[in-house]
């Protein structure tokens, strides 16, 4: 069994992200990446029922990418087993109007896991300084006092949203949400491969935009986000794990793997004990539950 080490996937400061191979750096057949990350999913399983009792630490995913990079099965693959009670996704789309009438972060917040559960963030409160950068015209439709125009938008404003995004995570970090942010990291040419994928299959045919192609477009203002999100909010309580991507099933494998190794030292986590008298009689509530007609 390969043994994956998280600290192997947070990034040192970045120039570009091409100092990243998008590809895993280990070979594994896919036989036996899956054989792995399904004996992993159980073991999560019964850590999660364990959190689930516990009722002390939630537990945040966040999940950033290119498009195609193969964030929705990797929902499904790694989490399927867990307890649907423990586990709630969201898919975070364009902001709603309600949304827009509250701060950027709102929506995150409301969407926050409870004690003892997962929220996995499909995308996530990084959009508002990765789509808005590429994109500033965004930012008007928040209606945000002092912001006219996207002149005034400048290199100060982004420089608050990281604040303020690094602010959010340490308090909800000392609060107890424990907080992993993956960055499924796939190469231009691997992207492309997987958008001809969609159009050849008619069955995927649906997953495909023209808008896919214009984003596509920006590759490398995408890149450049991508780099500063991880050079400004990688952070000791809510590191950044960039994640080679061009294999699906090694992704998968890693992130499962991350997310077990790194809530596997909180030693703190254990199943609550019974109090003494209940502990005590425990053979005296046998003998009457197997005495029962």
């Amino acid at each position: 069994m390969h043994y994956i080490l998280p600290s192997d996937y947070i990034p040192k400061p970045l120039e570009t992200l091409e100092e990243i191979s998008s590809k895993a750096n280990f070979d594994l057949s896919e036989v036996e990446a899956e054989k792995q990350l399904k004996k992993l999913r159980r073991k999560l399983a019964k850590l999660q029922d364990k959190m689930y009792a516990h009722g002390k630490y939630g537990v945040l995913v966040c999940l950033q990418g290119m498009d195609t990079a193969g964030k929705d099965s990797l929902i499904r693959e790694v989490f399927k087993d867990l307890n649907a009670r423990g586990v709630v996704v969201h898919s975070f789309k364009t902001p709603t109007a309600l949304e827009k009438r509250h701060d950027y972060l709102w929506r995150h917040y409301v969407a926050l896991p409870e004690r003892g559960k997962f929220s996995v963030f499909n995308r996530t409160h990084y959009e508002n300084v990765l789509v808005t950068r590429v994109h500033p015209n965004y930012i008007l439709g928040e209606n945000i006092p002092k912001v006219e125009s996207t002149d005034d938008i400048t290199p100060g404003f982004w420089d608050n949203r990281f604040r303020q995004i690094n602010d959010f995570e340490r308090h909800i970090s000392e609060n107890g949400t424990v907080i992993f942010k993956f960055f499924l990291h796939i190469s231009k040419e691997e992207q492309r491969q997987r958008l001809l994928r969609r159009l050849e299959n008619k069955s995927h045919q649906w997953k495909f935009s023209p808008a896919d192609l214009k984003e596509r477009e920006l590759w490398n203002l995408y890149q450049d986000c991508y780099k500063d999100i991880l050079n400004q909010t990688s952070k000791p309580h809510a590191p950044w794990y960039v994640i080679p991507s061009d294999d699906k099933v090694l992704s998968r494998l890693i992130v499962a793997s991350v997310i077990y190794e790194v809530l596997s030292n909180y030693h703190d986590i254990q199943e609550p004990q019974l109090d003494a008298e209940t502990e005590a009689n425990i053979q005296f509530y046998k003998t009457k539950l197997s005495n029962e007609n």
